[in-house]
Formats: structure tokens, C-alpha cells, sequence
């Protein structure tokens, strides 16, 4: 049964120069109790979608069109009021990036979750600190340290105690914006498996929120692939690590580490992501687009579908087994003078099979 169902939301950011269009006709739906990750490089949009759910946005914001309805409410239609006492929190909560952010210094831990539930449940202040005090020990803390300060907790302890005050109240949906980012990876897998754990308990839905292939693939049902504030390629997660039909998404695999393949390469993406003021026509991912044609840059490409569940925006992706075998050379990517309106590499029909590879200058 669909929980969240977004459709065409833009939202976009007022900048001296004009509007940002951080999240521009993206469409996403999400079933309950499913995790759905976004994956992309830094503003790509993914924090800006997520944040729009709950609009918790900033003062320059603004949603410029689209719909976001969640089990049957449009967010998009509540009063800041509505918002705070209808959804924040009792059902959709949040994990931020840097928990020791998500914090007020001046009080306790404990006191800030208490005040989280009293405000939307009629209990009292005892009954909801021994609730803190639970979550703290499921969440392997001393719940006597609910009485601590945030600066009084190490980088993982306060990840787990937000994470405490996320699933506080059981919410039907969780944003989780980059958990483990500033963590060393055996507490970033503790965290995981924490969060996964909790939301199983709770029945929650979950996005995650990261620039980590390893993170999304390890935790997510669905995978999607987010560019200039576009969702450019969406299936579930073994589709997305394994069969890949968007270049976008066949550089980030590139650039991801494969256990299985000691002696892969590994292969970033040349080139910036577009200036979201101006992204010009086309598909936004052309200028670094080692494939890219004339129609890429003059036509926005529609998500067209690839089987169950799988879409992708790309006027080439028909052409999967040459973008997979040519996306694995590096000289695909830096041999090549991007940013031109020609194709870097021939299309499907006119490939030559006998022509050479070049190699890559030392």
C-alpha cells in the first residue's frame, strides 16, 4: 500500500542570480514499510526532495509545483501548524547528517525526546523519559545517559541517540540524510544495522539519504538515482548495482569498489554537475556525457520504463550492452573532450568492432 506518492515536485531555491532547481519534476512513491535510498553526488537534489516531505526547508525555498501526498494528506496544503502537530515527527521524522547539529546544546538528550513526545502525545514527562530510557538501551546506550548533554556523547553515541528521537513516536516514515557520513566504518555498520533493526520493530518506511553506493545497495529495496534535481533512473537495488542503464548511474558503479574484483579500477566521473540556475535544454548530464548526441542536448529525455519497476531518463538506454561495455573503459571518460554537442561515442548501429582502443597517457 503506497505511503508516500510525490509527483513533478519542484522545488526550488531563490538565489541572487535567479532559481536554484534543486528538485525539478521528480516523482517518486513509496510503499510502507519499504526503504527506498537516493543516491548522487553532492547537490544532486536528494536532501532538498527528502526535506520537501516535511518542508523543512529553508527561508529561500520555496515548492514551485508538484504534489506530495502522504497517506492521503497533501503536505503541500497544511499550515506550518498542521505540519508540526499532523506529520513532523509523529510520522515522518528525520535523521540529520551531523547529529551534534540536530541537538540543542543546552539541554539534555533526554529532555529533547521528552518534549518530542509530550508535544504529540497526551502522556507525562515520567512516563516519556522511561520511553527515552527504553529506546536508549535498545539502541545499546546507558539509558542512564539520557540525562547527558549532546557535547557529553561521542560522534556514534549521538548518531544513535538521534536516532533514538527519530523512532520516538513510531513514525510511518523515517529521512535518513547521510547517518553514517562522519563515522569510521565499524560504527558506520553498526548504525546500519541499528537502523534497520528499529525500523523492522516499528514497521517504518525509510529513506536514505547518500553519496555511498556500498550504503544504499547493504540497505535499500529501491534505488533512486538522482542528477540536477531529476530522478534520472529508479528499479530496486539489485538492478541498479547490477544492470544499470542510465551513464550516470553506470559512472557512479565505476567509482564504487567491487569485493569480488581485487583489481578494479576505480573511475570518477569527470566534470561538475550543472548550474542548477540556468541547467539549459537537453538532458542535464550531457555535458559530462561520454555518450551523449545531438538530441541529449536539445530534448529533455521522459522516464521511460525497463521491465518491473525499472525507469530511466535517457534517449539511449536501449542501447544497454554498448553504454555497460564502453562505461567500464576509463578512456571512455578521459579520453574523450566532454561538454560538446557531438557524440563521444557512436551510436549502437554505426560502433565499429574493429576499431582500436586508446590508451590512456601515463
Amino acid at each position: 500500500m503506497t505511503l508516500l506518492d510525490i509527483n513533478e515536485l519542484k522545488t526550488y531555491y531563490r538565489a541572487d542570480d535567479g532559481w536554484v532547481r534543486a528538485t525539478d519534476d521528480a516523482s517518486l512513491s513509496i510503499e510502507r514499510g519499504e526503504t527506498v535510498g537516493l543516491v548522487g553526488e553532492s547537490g544532486s537534489g536528494k536532501t532538498t526532495l527528502a526535506k520537501s516531505i516535511i518542508r523543512l526547508l529553508p527561508d529561500n525555498a520555496e515548492i514551485k509545483g508538484g504534489s506530495i501526498d502522504f497517506d492521503g494528506t497533501e503536505v503541500t496544503e497544511l499550515s506550518d501548524r498542521q505540519l508540526r502537530k499532523q506529520i513532523r515527527w509523529s510520522e515522518v521524522s528525520m535523521i540529520p547528517q551531523n547529529a551534534m547539529n540536530g541537538f540543542d546544546p543546552v539541554y539534555t538528550v533526554g529532555e529533547q525526546i521528552v518534549e518530542v513526545i509530550t508535544y504529540h502525545e497526551d502522556t507525562s514527562k515520567a512516563e516519556a523519559k522511561e520511553r527515552a530510557r527504553e529506546l536508549f538501551d535498545d539502541l545499546g546506550i546507558d539509558p542512564d545517559r539520557v540525562d547527558d548533554y549532546p557535547h557529553q556523547f561521542s560522534g556514534g553515541m549521538a548518531q544513535r541517540a538521534m536516532i533514538a528521537l527519530a523512532l520516538a513516536l513510531s513514525p510511518s516514515l523515517v529521512l535518513a540524510d547521510e547517518p553514517t557520513t562522519a563515522l569510521d566504518v565499524v560504527i558506520q555498520d553498526r548504525i546500519l544495522d541499528t537502523i534497520k533493526e528499529m525500523q523492522e520493530e516499528i514497521n517504518s518506511a525509510m529513506i536514505m539519504i547518500t553519496h555511498d553506493m556500498s550504503v544504499v545497495s547493504e540497505t535499500c529495496d529501491r534505488i533512486a538515482v538522482v542528477y540536477g534535481g531529476r530522478i534520472v533512473e529508479i528499479a530496486d537495488a539489485e538492478t541498479i548495482i547490477s544492470n544499470p542503464r542510465h551513464p550516470y548511474t553506470l559512472g557512479l558503479r565505476n567509482a564504487f569498489p567491487d569485493i569480488s574484483d581485487d583489481d578494479k579500477e576505480l573511475i570518477s566521473i569527470p566534470g561538475t554537475p550543472p548550474d542548477l540556475v540556468d541547467p539549459g535544454e537537453g538532458c542535464r548530464f550531457a555535458p559530462r556525457c561520454p555518450f551523449a548526441q545531438e538530441e541529449c542536448w536539445e530534448v529533455t529525455p521522459e522516464a521511460e520504463p525497463y521491465g518491473d519497476g525499472h525507469e530511466v531518463e535517457c534517449h539511449r538506454a536501449d542501447e544497454i550492452e554498448l553504454l555497460q561495455e564502453e562505461a567500464a573503459k576509463k578512456s571512455t571518460w578521459y579520453d574523450q573532450e566532454l561538454g560538446e554537442q557531438d557524440a563521444a561515442v557512436p551510436a549502437a548501429d554505426t560502433a565499429s568492432e574493429t576499431e582500436p582502443e586508446v590508451e590512456l597517457d601515463d
